[in-house]
């Protein structure tokens, strides 16, 4: 990719004109956080800080291909590019990470930042992002998962801007972060102060001596108060920067890292290791869960190398035995037509529906084990109008990820129209297209469709649903091909009931193709081609409340005012670069309406030589258009040959916001509040609101009708009560959407809330060292060195898993203290009698050899032990040659908590309090206290 000269604006006056106008505007808002996404740069003129939204892109891509370089599956694959899927999974981490900063129910509340000394509640709050990130992967609801793990992130990072942590010289994270059983660093009571005046803009040494303290036990965390809310006490730090209100009180000045600008950031000069420890707890959290969930589970997360689902929902009532069979023979189609291909889809879903039955959810990821589903199909009774097909969409809309394409067979219309709004915002939420097959009226009629082909296009195949009665290809260079007559060069067409597959020879010249067609009837027409190059897109207004930043439009967005059109081009790679230099909004009959030039303004532009990079692009946008249109991005390739990619989705422009402004944790037997606001961008009007949720949670659903003024606002709430039946990790899907009675304007937003425990288990097991020999010999392939510990969980939920992570040794697990050498001889010097002692000896091997449980090695599955080993702790014995020095053990409880123990050689325990590899690690080295414990605990046995 060649990216346009890092430039922001080309025209120089252009660019100059809107970093007055942009920094005039922040000059009236306050910020917190790092900032918060790559657009922050350019408002507060900082253009090497790093912000939320690198990091997190960042640790999100390194973990990933780190993932998939140690599984030998994918070993063979490694070249392969990261897709849509993965950069839009990526978005919406991104997206729920930069929302803390913008959405008014979190960005100001210290707790979410780590403000104003609220460091015990933010870690509760932090924590609690932890286990519902964990329930929801493992509840394979990886929205949700994406959602909490996106405010986990912020949370963390802050942490590392707003404290003092960098100040006292830490060059680790700090682990308590998330491991409750870590030391911890006490925080200055609310009458200690903590920082000195400061009278520039540059706060070099204002924090008081202990507040930057490098001795452990002397320590003291803080940090910075914003704003008025809460009020700073006398003698305490600011956050600090020209937005700050609290930065002219007692002590002035700041302490905040979120930038490399001395005016938004006092400690400015350590924005680096700030940002560098935010990266390293990133990364952290990123590994702890892809251990703890599986590297299978993580990819998915992800969507990592995962097509889109292939959705098909059919109606089965008595009338529709020829569109079963159409179906299955629609699936067997598109199955075939992707064996061969890399983007094979992921997973298939079945949703069978008729009156009053709606599903259940047939999904599997064997397309063979599809197809039977397919075949068990039977056309039932009934077939009077109208039938239950909203519902059924509903429930493939709720079931399947982002970006599936979703096919419904019926030939009824819908009993349950009032569902109307409710999919259709789903289905734009997640960028899922419906593509729906009806029974039409015969008639001629003629059409003609144009698609473009470019070198990086391959496996074009093209999809028709109708009957045809004449089908013309026609290539670049005018040459056509009766499709319907005899074989020719360009393709194969293969026809089934009211279905048309088109197969391209390749090589498939590249240009501008045509198919002209005669139908009876309405026809629906596809083209699906496999490329690297892609695009995601979403509109954004510069944030006018607490922080710098592109703010993510939700929903739909308004027409007839100016916004960014933010562009995210993925699948570029070094050997087949491309750029793109605008895109045109297109109406629904293919119609230019505005052209829109794109700039480069990536937030990863360290990774643009990557084979897996994503250049991010941006463009103004005048007037968003007051018409429902798609997007075309345009560009050329590196011989100068044009490059077009076109949204699938139609956007519906608005006059008419609704924001859902919190989400709460769902608790079994427990009501829940959402808070939502509906703005109103055109005249005073009546507008009607439905709610709906997928699992029958809501008190009320409405329609709810209510007036908002010319330009006003509305705000209410949203009452749901968790049966105390619902299970933990289950999400609740609540699609609001709002109507005005007087238009067509209306608009939806999608909120997924996860069911938690009311009471969860957050202490990780334990790792305590019981034994093992002192050191190794210089030459190491003269001795093994072992290690034995007690393994224990510290919460109620018991042990459930263990596995060797790194070593070249074996894990020995045993029910109760291993025998060792040491302390063989050591019982044997406490007997007097020969006889005895042999007697003992063999007594005491035949008993051992009972209590072995296990051998692990690298490379084994995570061992089960919650059958054996969940209520008692369990003893590890680890031998390994002296030339492999190092290995990791990671223990789970049942609740999913983690612990990372390192194990080495007692010449290494220097390193025990080098504490910088790994977020809850424990060193695992012998003592002469832990050898008289061994000896203790088996002199009491042999008693």
């Amino acid at each position: 990719m060649s990216p346009i000269g890092g430039r922001v604006w080309k025209e120089s006056g252009k660019r100059m004109y809107w970093f007055i106008l942009a920094y005039l505007l922040l000059l009236a808002l306050p910020c917190t956080g790092f900032l918060p996404n790559f657009w922050s740069r350019v408002l507060t003129l900082s253009w090497d800080s790093h912000t939320h939204q690198y990091i997190t892109e960042q640790a999100i891509l390194n973990v990933t291909l780190e993932t998939l370089k140690s599984s030998k599956k994918h070993q063979a694959e490694e070249q392969t590019r990261l897709g849509r899927s993965f950069w839009r999974a990526v978005g919406e981490v991104v997206k729920s990470n930069a929302a803390m900063d913008f959405l008014s129910s979190t960005r100001s509340d210290p707790v979410y930042h780590f403000d104003s000394e609220r460091v015990d509640s933010a870690l509760v709050m932090l924590r609690q992002f932890w286990a519902q990130t964990l329930l929801s992967v493992r509840a394979e609801e990886y929205q949700s998962a994406r959602h909490s793990l996106g405010q986990l992130c912020h949370s963390l990072q802050d942490f590392y801007s707003h404290s003092n942590w960098v100040e006292m010289g830490h060059h680790s994270i700090y682990h308590h972060l998330l491991q409750p059983e870590e030391p911890a660093v006490p925080v200055a009571n609310a009458d200690t102060p903590t920082c000195m005046e400061c009278f520039s803009d540059t706060c070099r040494n204002n924090l008081l001596p202990r507040l930057t303290n490098s001795q452990q036990h002397s320590q003291l965390l803080t940090t910075g108060y914003f704003s008025t809310s809460p009020p700073k006490p006398r003698g305490k730090c600011s956050h600090g920067g020209i937005l700050d209100s609290s930065r002219y009180m007692e002590a002035k000045g700041g302490i905040n890292k979120d930038s490399t600008s001395p005016f938004f950031s006092p400690h400015y000069y350590l924005h680096v290791e700030a940002a560098t420890l935010a990266t390293e707890a990133t990364l952290s959290v990123l590994r702890d869960l892809r251990d703890t969930v599986g590297h299978t589970s993580f990819l998915r997360l992800f969507s990592v190398k995962q097509a889109p689902a292939l959705v098909f929902v059919i109606d089965t009532t008595g009338s529709m035995f020829e569109e079963i069979t159409a179906a299955r023979l629609r699936a067997h189609s598109i199955i075939q037509s992707q064996a061969n291909s890399p983007g094979q889809a992921g997973t298939f879903l079945l949703i069978p529906f008729h009156d009053p039955v709606v599903g259940p959810v047939y999904e599997t990821s064997d397309p063979n084990q599809f197809m039977e589903y397919m075949n068990n199909l039977i056309a039932l009774g009934g077939g009077d109008e109208p039938e239950m097909c909203l519902s059924a969409i509903q429930l493939a809309l709720t079931h399947s990820p982002p970006l599936s394409e979703i096919f419904v067979f019926t030939d009824a219309s819908p009993k349950d129209a009032h569902l109307f709004d409710t999919v259709k915002a789903l289905a734009l939420e997640k960028q899922s297209k419906v593509t729906l097959l009806h029974v039409e009226s015969a008639q001629d009629l003629v059409s003609s469709h144009s698609f473009r082909v470019d070198s990086s296009v391959k496996n074009v195949t093209l999809h028709i649903i109708g009957v045809l009665k004449e089908c013309i290809l026609t290539s670049p260079s005018d040459k056509s091909q009766s499709l319907l007559g005899e074989s020719g060069p360009f393709a194969e067409l293969e026809q089934f009931e009211g279905l048309y597959r088109i197969n391209m020879f390749p090589p498939i010249q590249p240009g501008q193709w045509r198919v002209h067609a005669k139908s009876d009837g309405h026809l629906t027409f596809n083209v699906i081609g496999d490329s690297s190059i892609d695009f995601l897109y979403y509109f954004a207004t510069v944030s006018n409340d607490t922080h710098p930043g592109l703010a993510r439009v939700e929903g739909s967005p308004v027409a007839g005012v100016p916004a960014f059109l933010v562009l995210a081009v993925t699948g570029l790679v070094p050997d087949n670069e491309a750029s793109f230099s605008h895109v045109t909004l297109l109406g629904a009959k293919g119609e230019n309406l505005q052209r829109v030039k794109l700039n480069s303004s990536s937030s990863s532009s360290s990774s643009s030589s990557s084979s897996h990079s994503m250049d991010q692009l941006v463009g103004w946008v005048d007037s968003v258009p007051r018409v429902p249109f798609c997007v075309r991005l345009t560009g050329r390739d590196t011989t100068g040959k044009k490059l077009e990619r076109v949204s699938t989705e139609m956007v519906q422009p608005t006059h008419v916001q609704i924001q859902v402004l919190s989400v709460p944790r769902l608790v079994p037997g427990h009501s829940s509040v959402v808070d939502y606001s509906i703005l109103n961008h055109g005249p005073a009007r009546l507008f009607s609101l439905s709610m709906e949720d997928d699992c029958g949670y809501l008190h009320n659903r409405g329609p709810h009708r209510f007036h908002v003024t010319e330009h006003g606002s509305f705000h209410d709430q949203v009452n749901l009560h968790t049966p105390a039946t619902a299970q933990a990790g289950a999400t609740v899907t609540l699609t609001l959407t709002v109507r005005a009675l007087d238009s067509a304007d209306s608009n939806y937003a999608v909120a997924y809330l996860t069911v938690v425990p009311l009471d969860p288990d957050t202490l990780p097991p334990s790792c305590s060292a019981a034994g093992g020999q002192f050191t190794c010999p210089s030459i190491c392939s003269l001795s093994n060195w072992s290690v034995s510990l007690v393994v224990s969980d510290r919460g109620r939920s018991g042990l459930a898993a263990l596995q060797l992570q790194r070593g070249e040794g074996a894990l020995m697990l045993y029910l109760n203290p291993p025998p060792t050498e040491d302390s063989i001889r050591t019982a044997q010097s406490g007997l007097h009698k020969h006889q005895a002692h042999r007697d003992q000896t063999t007594s005491m091997g035949r008993h051992y050899h009972h209590l072995y449980k296990a051998r692990i090695e690298r490379g084994d599955l995570p061992l089960n032990v919650s059958e054996w080993a969940s209520s008692q702790p369990l003893w590890v014995r680890y031998t390994s040659s002296c030339c492999s020095a190092q290995a990791e053990l990671l223990v789970w409880d049942t609740a999913g908590n983690m612990k990372r123990c390192h194990l080495m050689p007692g010449q290494q325990r220097q390193q025990r309090d080098k504490s910088t590899e790994t977020n809850g690690t424990e060193h695992i080295t012998l003592t002469a206290l832990s050898y008289f414990f061994v000896f203790v605990l088996l002199w009491f046995h042999l008693l």
